[in-house]
């Protein structure tokens, strides 16, 4: 009997594809195997619209050790024998309906893929996206997700160092949760996630498995949801206690010569992870679902292979080997069960006990159908970028009005009522902690250390899919220019709407060409990530939000920069520009143009060439030890990057370079390819000697000191003032 388009629409399978998976089999499917194509051609496992785009992306390096979608997260060497696993993944919708366990089970499965590579997690970041504050839901998810990430995190003892939160009026119905994990991996130790020859057993270790999560991939992360209740058991529920232990079984158990591969038990669950393992090796395979611990009564198959509950994982392990395994397991108190057995062949077979209930291809089911894009700018995006900034009025508010008001607002003001609910100091290997422009860590055991961003701004992309994906990595590795890192690889989290409307496949395939082109300037590969569609509401999709986690070196990490000014008499100079000048056009997009004018047009753009020899030249002049400070210049511009610099800082400054046409482009414009730097006056003519070798425009605009800031007679603030507004203006606008 042919299948409904009711059971279709479930597991987000479309007619066609349905079709075409019986042309494959030769027949129709039985309801488990329905089941397990709905698991393994959904979006959120089978990439079936983003597929082709990402392999456009650049994964060459020579520090590169595991390519991009070959395993659970890439690998990166940074020699002294260390290498680091690193990759970025959304949350977005079990985040949207449950959003303490939905940002919980976020940080919970990205923790499970780095140390699925063998490394040993040493550090989180999260980008978070919610609606205004000014509504009781928006500040209801802001809460719950925070505290989910807080409440995970924490009782996994890994430090939480950097991210980011941004409010907007299109994340409202869909906010965004993405989820970044580092881990160090030592001694070449690298796991892969497939077997090593036919007769290799099966376990699955950790949790029991009960009926949480069942649709989570296909029911939640492929399609568009209107009505929320009917998606609350798709949502897991983690145990962060349950996970610290697993992940130093894990670890302890790959130290074993039978343990052979290791492979997070994720979406889709045991369909995923068993049937993509037996992928990877090139095999086929016996499982037997009787096999599977419980911990509920009356499960039956479909439901044990599309479970996803959490803290599970699976290990591939040499016949003989599974009495060494189950003891450790049974040390640290967590199952240990064989389940099934590769094999030589293409097939997977699914046993219920003796019961033999699916017989399928590995290939079949790992196989979905790609979708090629038509692609055209929509005329709306045109009539948005043909904007005459110029007409824009000045605002009716003072130069320093303007700033208290960005200073203080949700998207700019300073995040310690976020990260201090955080334990960034755990593990005691934290440099430079959040709340700058990026994190850094050191390496035990070595002088060199690591730094990390996070970085993504959805309104520029909005406005410029192509130069908002590419400000996105711009920004990522300013921020750790600002450090004195530089830049070794990326990670990409591609949160959209629905790929199958014509707008959406623009943002989607303009922003990753934008990132292409960005990284291949800085010479990086994106070596992970995830791509979430379907992020929409009420029929509105989420602005395009491509989110770029990056990963830097310091050579010694005990040479860096922090964002903060330092001493009195420390010149202020600006990476990037001659003069204090900026076009209107700077303010398309910016943040000023948004909460004072309450509008989003205008076209940002990236001078890639500029941004790469201004990054150049502040991480050469940190590592020479030329410069104090550095504080990228992104959202609400100069003015905003000044001003935070000397709250950070705890001191004034008198800006007093001649300021000439619009002071509110000047100031708040959000012009890329500038970072604000401090240097002792003996120090002035290394600066300039390293920017002219770059190529680089460089401006002197003042000196640090006084209890005061102003800026080239527009600006007049106390530092008091100014101190006040940025700590408490985020508490003030979500409620505490």
């Amino acid at each position: 009997m042919p299948v409904t388009q009711e059971t279709l629409d479930e597991i987000a399978l479309s007619r066609a594809e349905y079709e075409a998976i019986v042309d494959r089999l030769g027949r129709e499917p039985n309801g488990l195997e329905l089941g397990l194509f709905g698991a393994l051609w959904s979006e959120h496992c089978g990439y079936k619209h983003s597929k082709p785009l990402l392999r456009t992306l650049p994964s060459n390096s020579p520090n590169l050790l595991v390519a991009p979608g070959s395993e659970n997260a890439g690998v990166i060497d940074i020699g002294d024998g260390l290498a680091i696993a690193f990759k970025i993944e959304s949350h977005n919708h079990p985040s949207a309906i449950e959003p303490h366990e939905g940002a919980a089970t976020g940080v919970g499965g990205i923790v499970r893929d780095i140390f699925a590579m063998g490394a040993r997690p040493i550090a989180l970041l999260n980008s978070l996206r919610f609606g205004p504050p000014n509504t009781q839901r928006n500040r209801y998810l802001f809460h719950g997700v925070v505290g989910g990430i807080s409440a995970y995190g924490n009782c996994i003892g890994i430090p939480n160092v950097g991210g980011e939160v941004v409010f907007d009026e299109s994340y409202s119905e869909n906010p965004l949760v993405n989820a970044l994990c580092v881990g160090l991996i030592e001694d070449g130790r690298i796991m892969s996630a497939s077997p090593r020859n036919p007769g290799d057993i099966l376990m699955l270790v950790g949790a029991d498995t009960g009926r949480d999560g069942i649709h989570g991939a296909s029911g939640l992360a492929s399609r568009t949801f209107e009505d929320q209740a009917e998606l609350r058991s798709a949502v897991q529920v983690g145990n962060p206690f349950l996970e610290k232990v697993l992940i130093e079984a894990c670890l302890e158990a790959i130290e074993l010569d039978s343990v052979v591969g290791l492979q997070d038990c994720g979406a889709a669950g045991l369909t995923s992870a068993a049937i993509e393992c037996a992928q990877r090796g090139e095999m086929g395979l016996h499982l037997d679902v009787a096999k599977v611990p419980r911990r509920e009564e009356g499960m039956n198959a479909y439901e044990v292979m599309l479970s996803e509950s959490q803290e599970r994982m699976l290990l591939m392990v040499a016949p003989g080997g599974e009495a060494q395994v189950t003891e450790i397991f049974d040390k640290w108190d967590l199952w240990a069960a064989p389940v099934g057995e590769f094999v030589t062949g293409d097939t997977v077979d699914i046993y219920d006990g003796d019961e033999l209930i699916s017989s399928t291809s590995v290939r079949t089911l790992t196989d979905p159908p790609e979708y090629s894009f038509t692609v055209y700018k929509p005329t709306w995006l045109t009539d948005l970028n043909r904007t005459d900034l110029s007409l824009l009025p000045l605002p009716d508010k003072s130069p320093s009005e303007v700033l208290l008001q960005l200073l203080g607002s949700a998207n700019i003001a300073s995040r310690r009522p976020v990260f201090q609910q955080y334990d960034h100091q755990v593990q005691t290997n934290t440099v430079v902690s959040p709340g700058g422009d990026a994190a850094v860590m050191r390496l035990r055991g070595t002088k060199s250390g690591i730094a990390l961003s996070t970085d993504g701004n959805g309104r520029l992309t909005y406005l410029a899919p192509f130069a908002g994906a590419a400000i996105a990595v711009a920004e990522a590795c300013r921020n750790m220019a600002a450090v004195g890192a530089r830049p070794l690889a990326a990670t990409d989290c591609l949160n959209f709407g629905n790929p199958d409307k014509p707008d959406i496949q623009y943002q989607l395939t303009e922003a990753v060409n934008g990132i292409k082109a960005a990284c291949d300037a800085f010479g990086i590969p994106v070596v992970s990530g995830n791509v979430s569609l379907y992020n929409e509401g009420a029929g509105s999709a989420i602005y395009p939000t491509p989110v770029i986690g990056t990963l830097g070196k310091l050579a010694d990490a005990a040479i860096h920069a922090t964002a903060g000014f330092k001493n009195d008499g420390d010149l202020i100079y600006v990476l990037g520009i001659d003069g204090l000048n900026a076009a209107v056009s700077s303010l398309g997009g910016s943040e000023y143009l948004t909460q004072i004018h309450g509008k989003v047009e205008g076209e940002p753009t990236i001078d890639l060439k500029l941004e790469v020899g201004v990054q150049n030249a502040c991480i050469e002049a940190v590592e020479a030890g030329i410069i104090r400070s550095a504080h990228d210049c992104s959202d609400g511009g100069l003015a905003i990057a000044i001003a935070e610099s000397c709250v950070i800082g705890g001191v004034g400054a008198v800006v007093d370079a001649e300021l000439s046409g619009r002071w509110d482009a000047t100031l708040f414009g959000e012009q890329q390819s500038r970072i604000v730097v401090t240097v002792a006056s003996e120090q002035e003519d290394a600066l300039r000697e390293i920017a002219l070798a770059q190529g680089i425009p460089l401006l002197k605009i003042g000196t640090v000191g006084g209890t005061r800031l102003t800026i080239s007679g527009q600006v007049d603030v106390a530092l008091d003032g100014l101190t006040e507004t940025w700590d408490s203006g985020l508490s003030i606008a979500t409620g505490g």
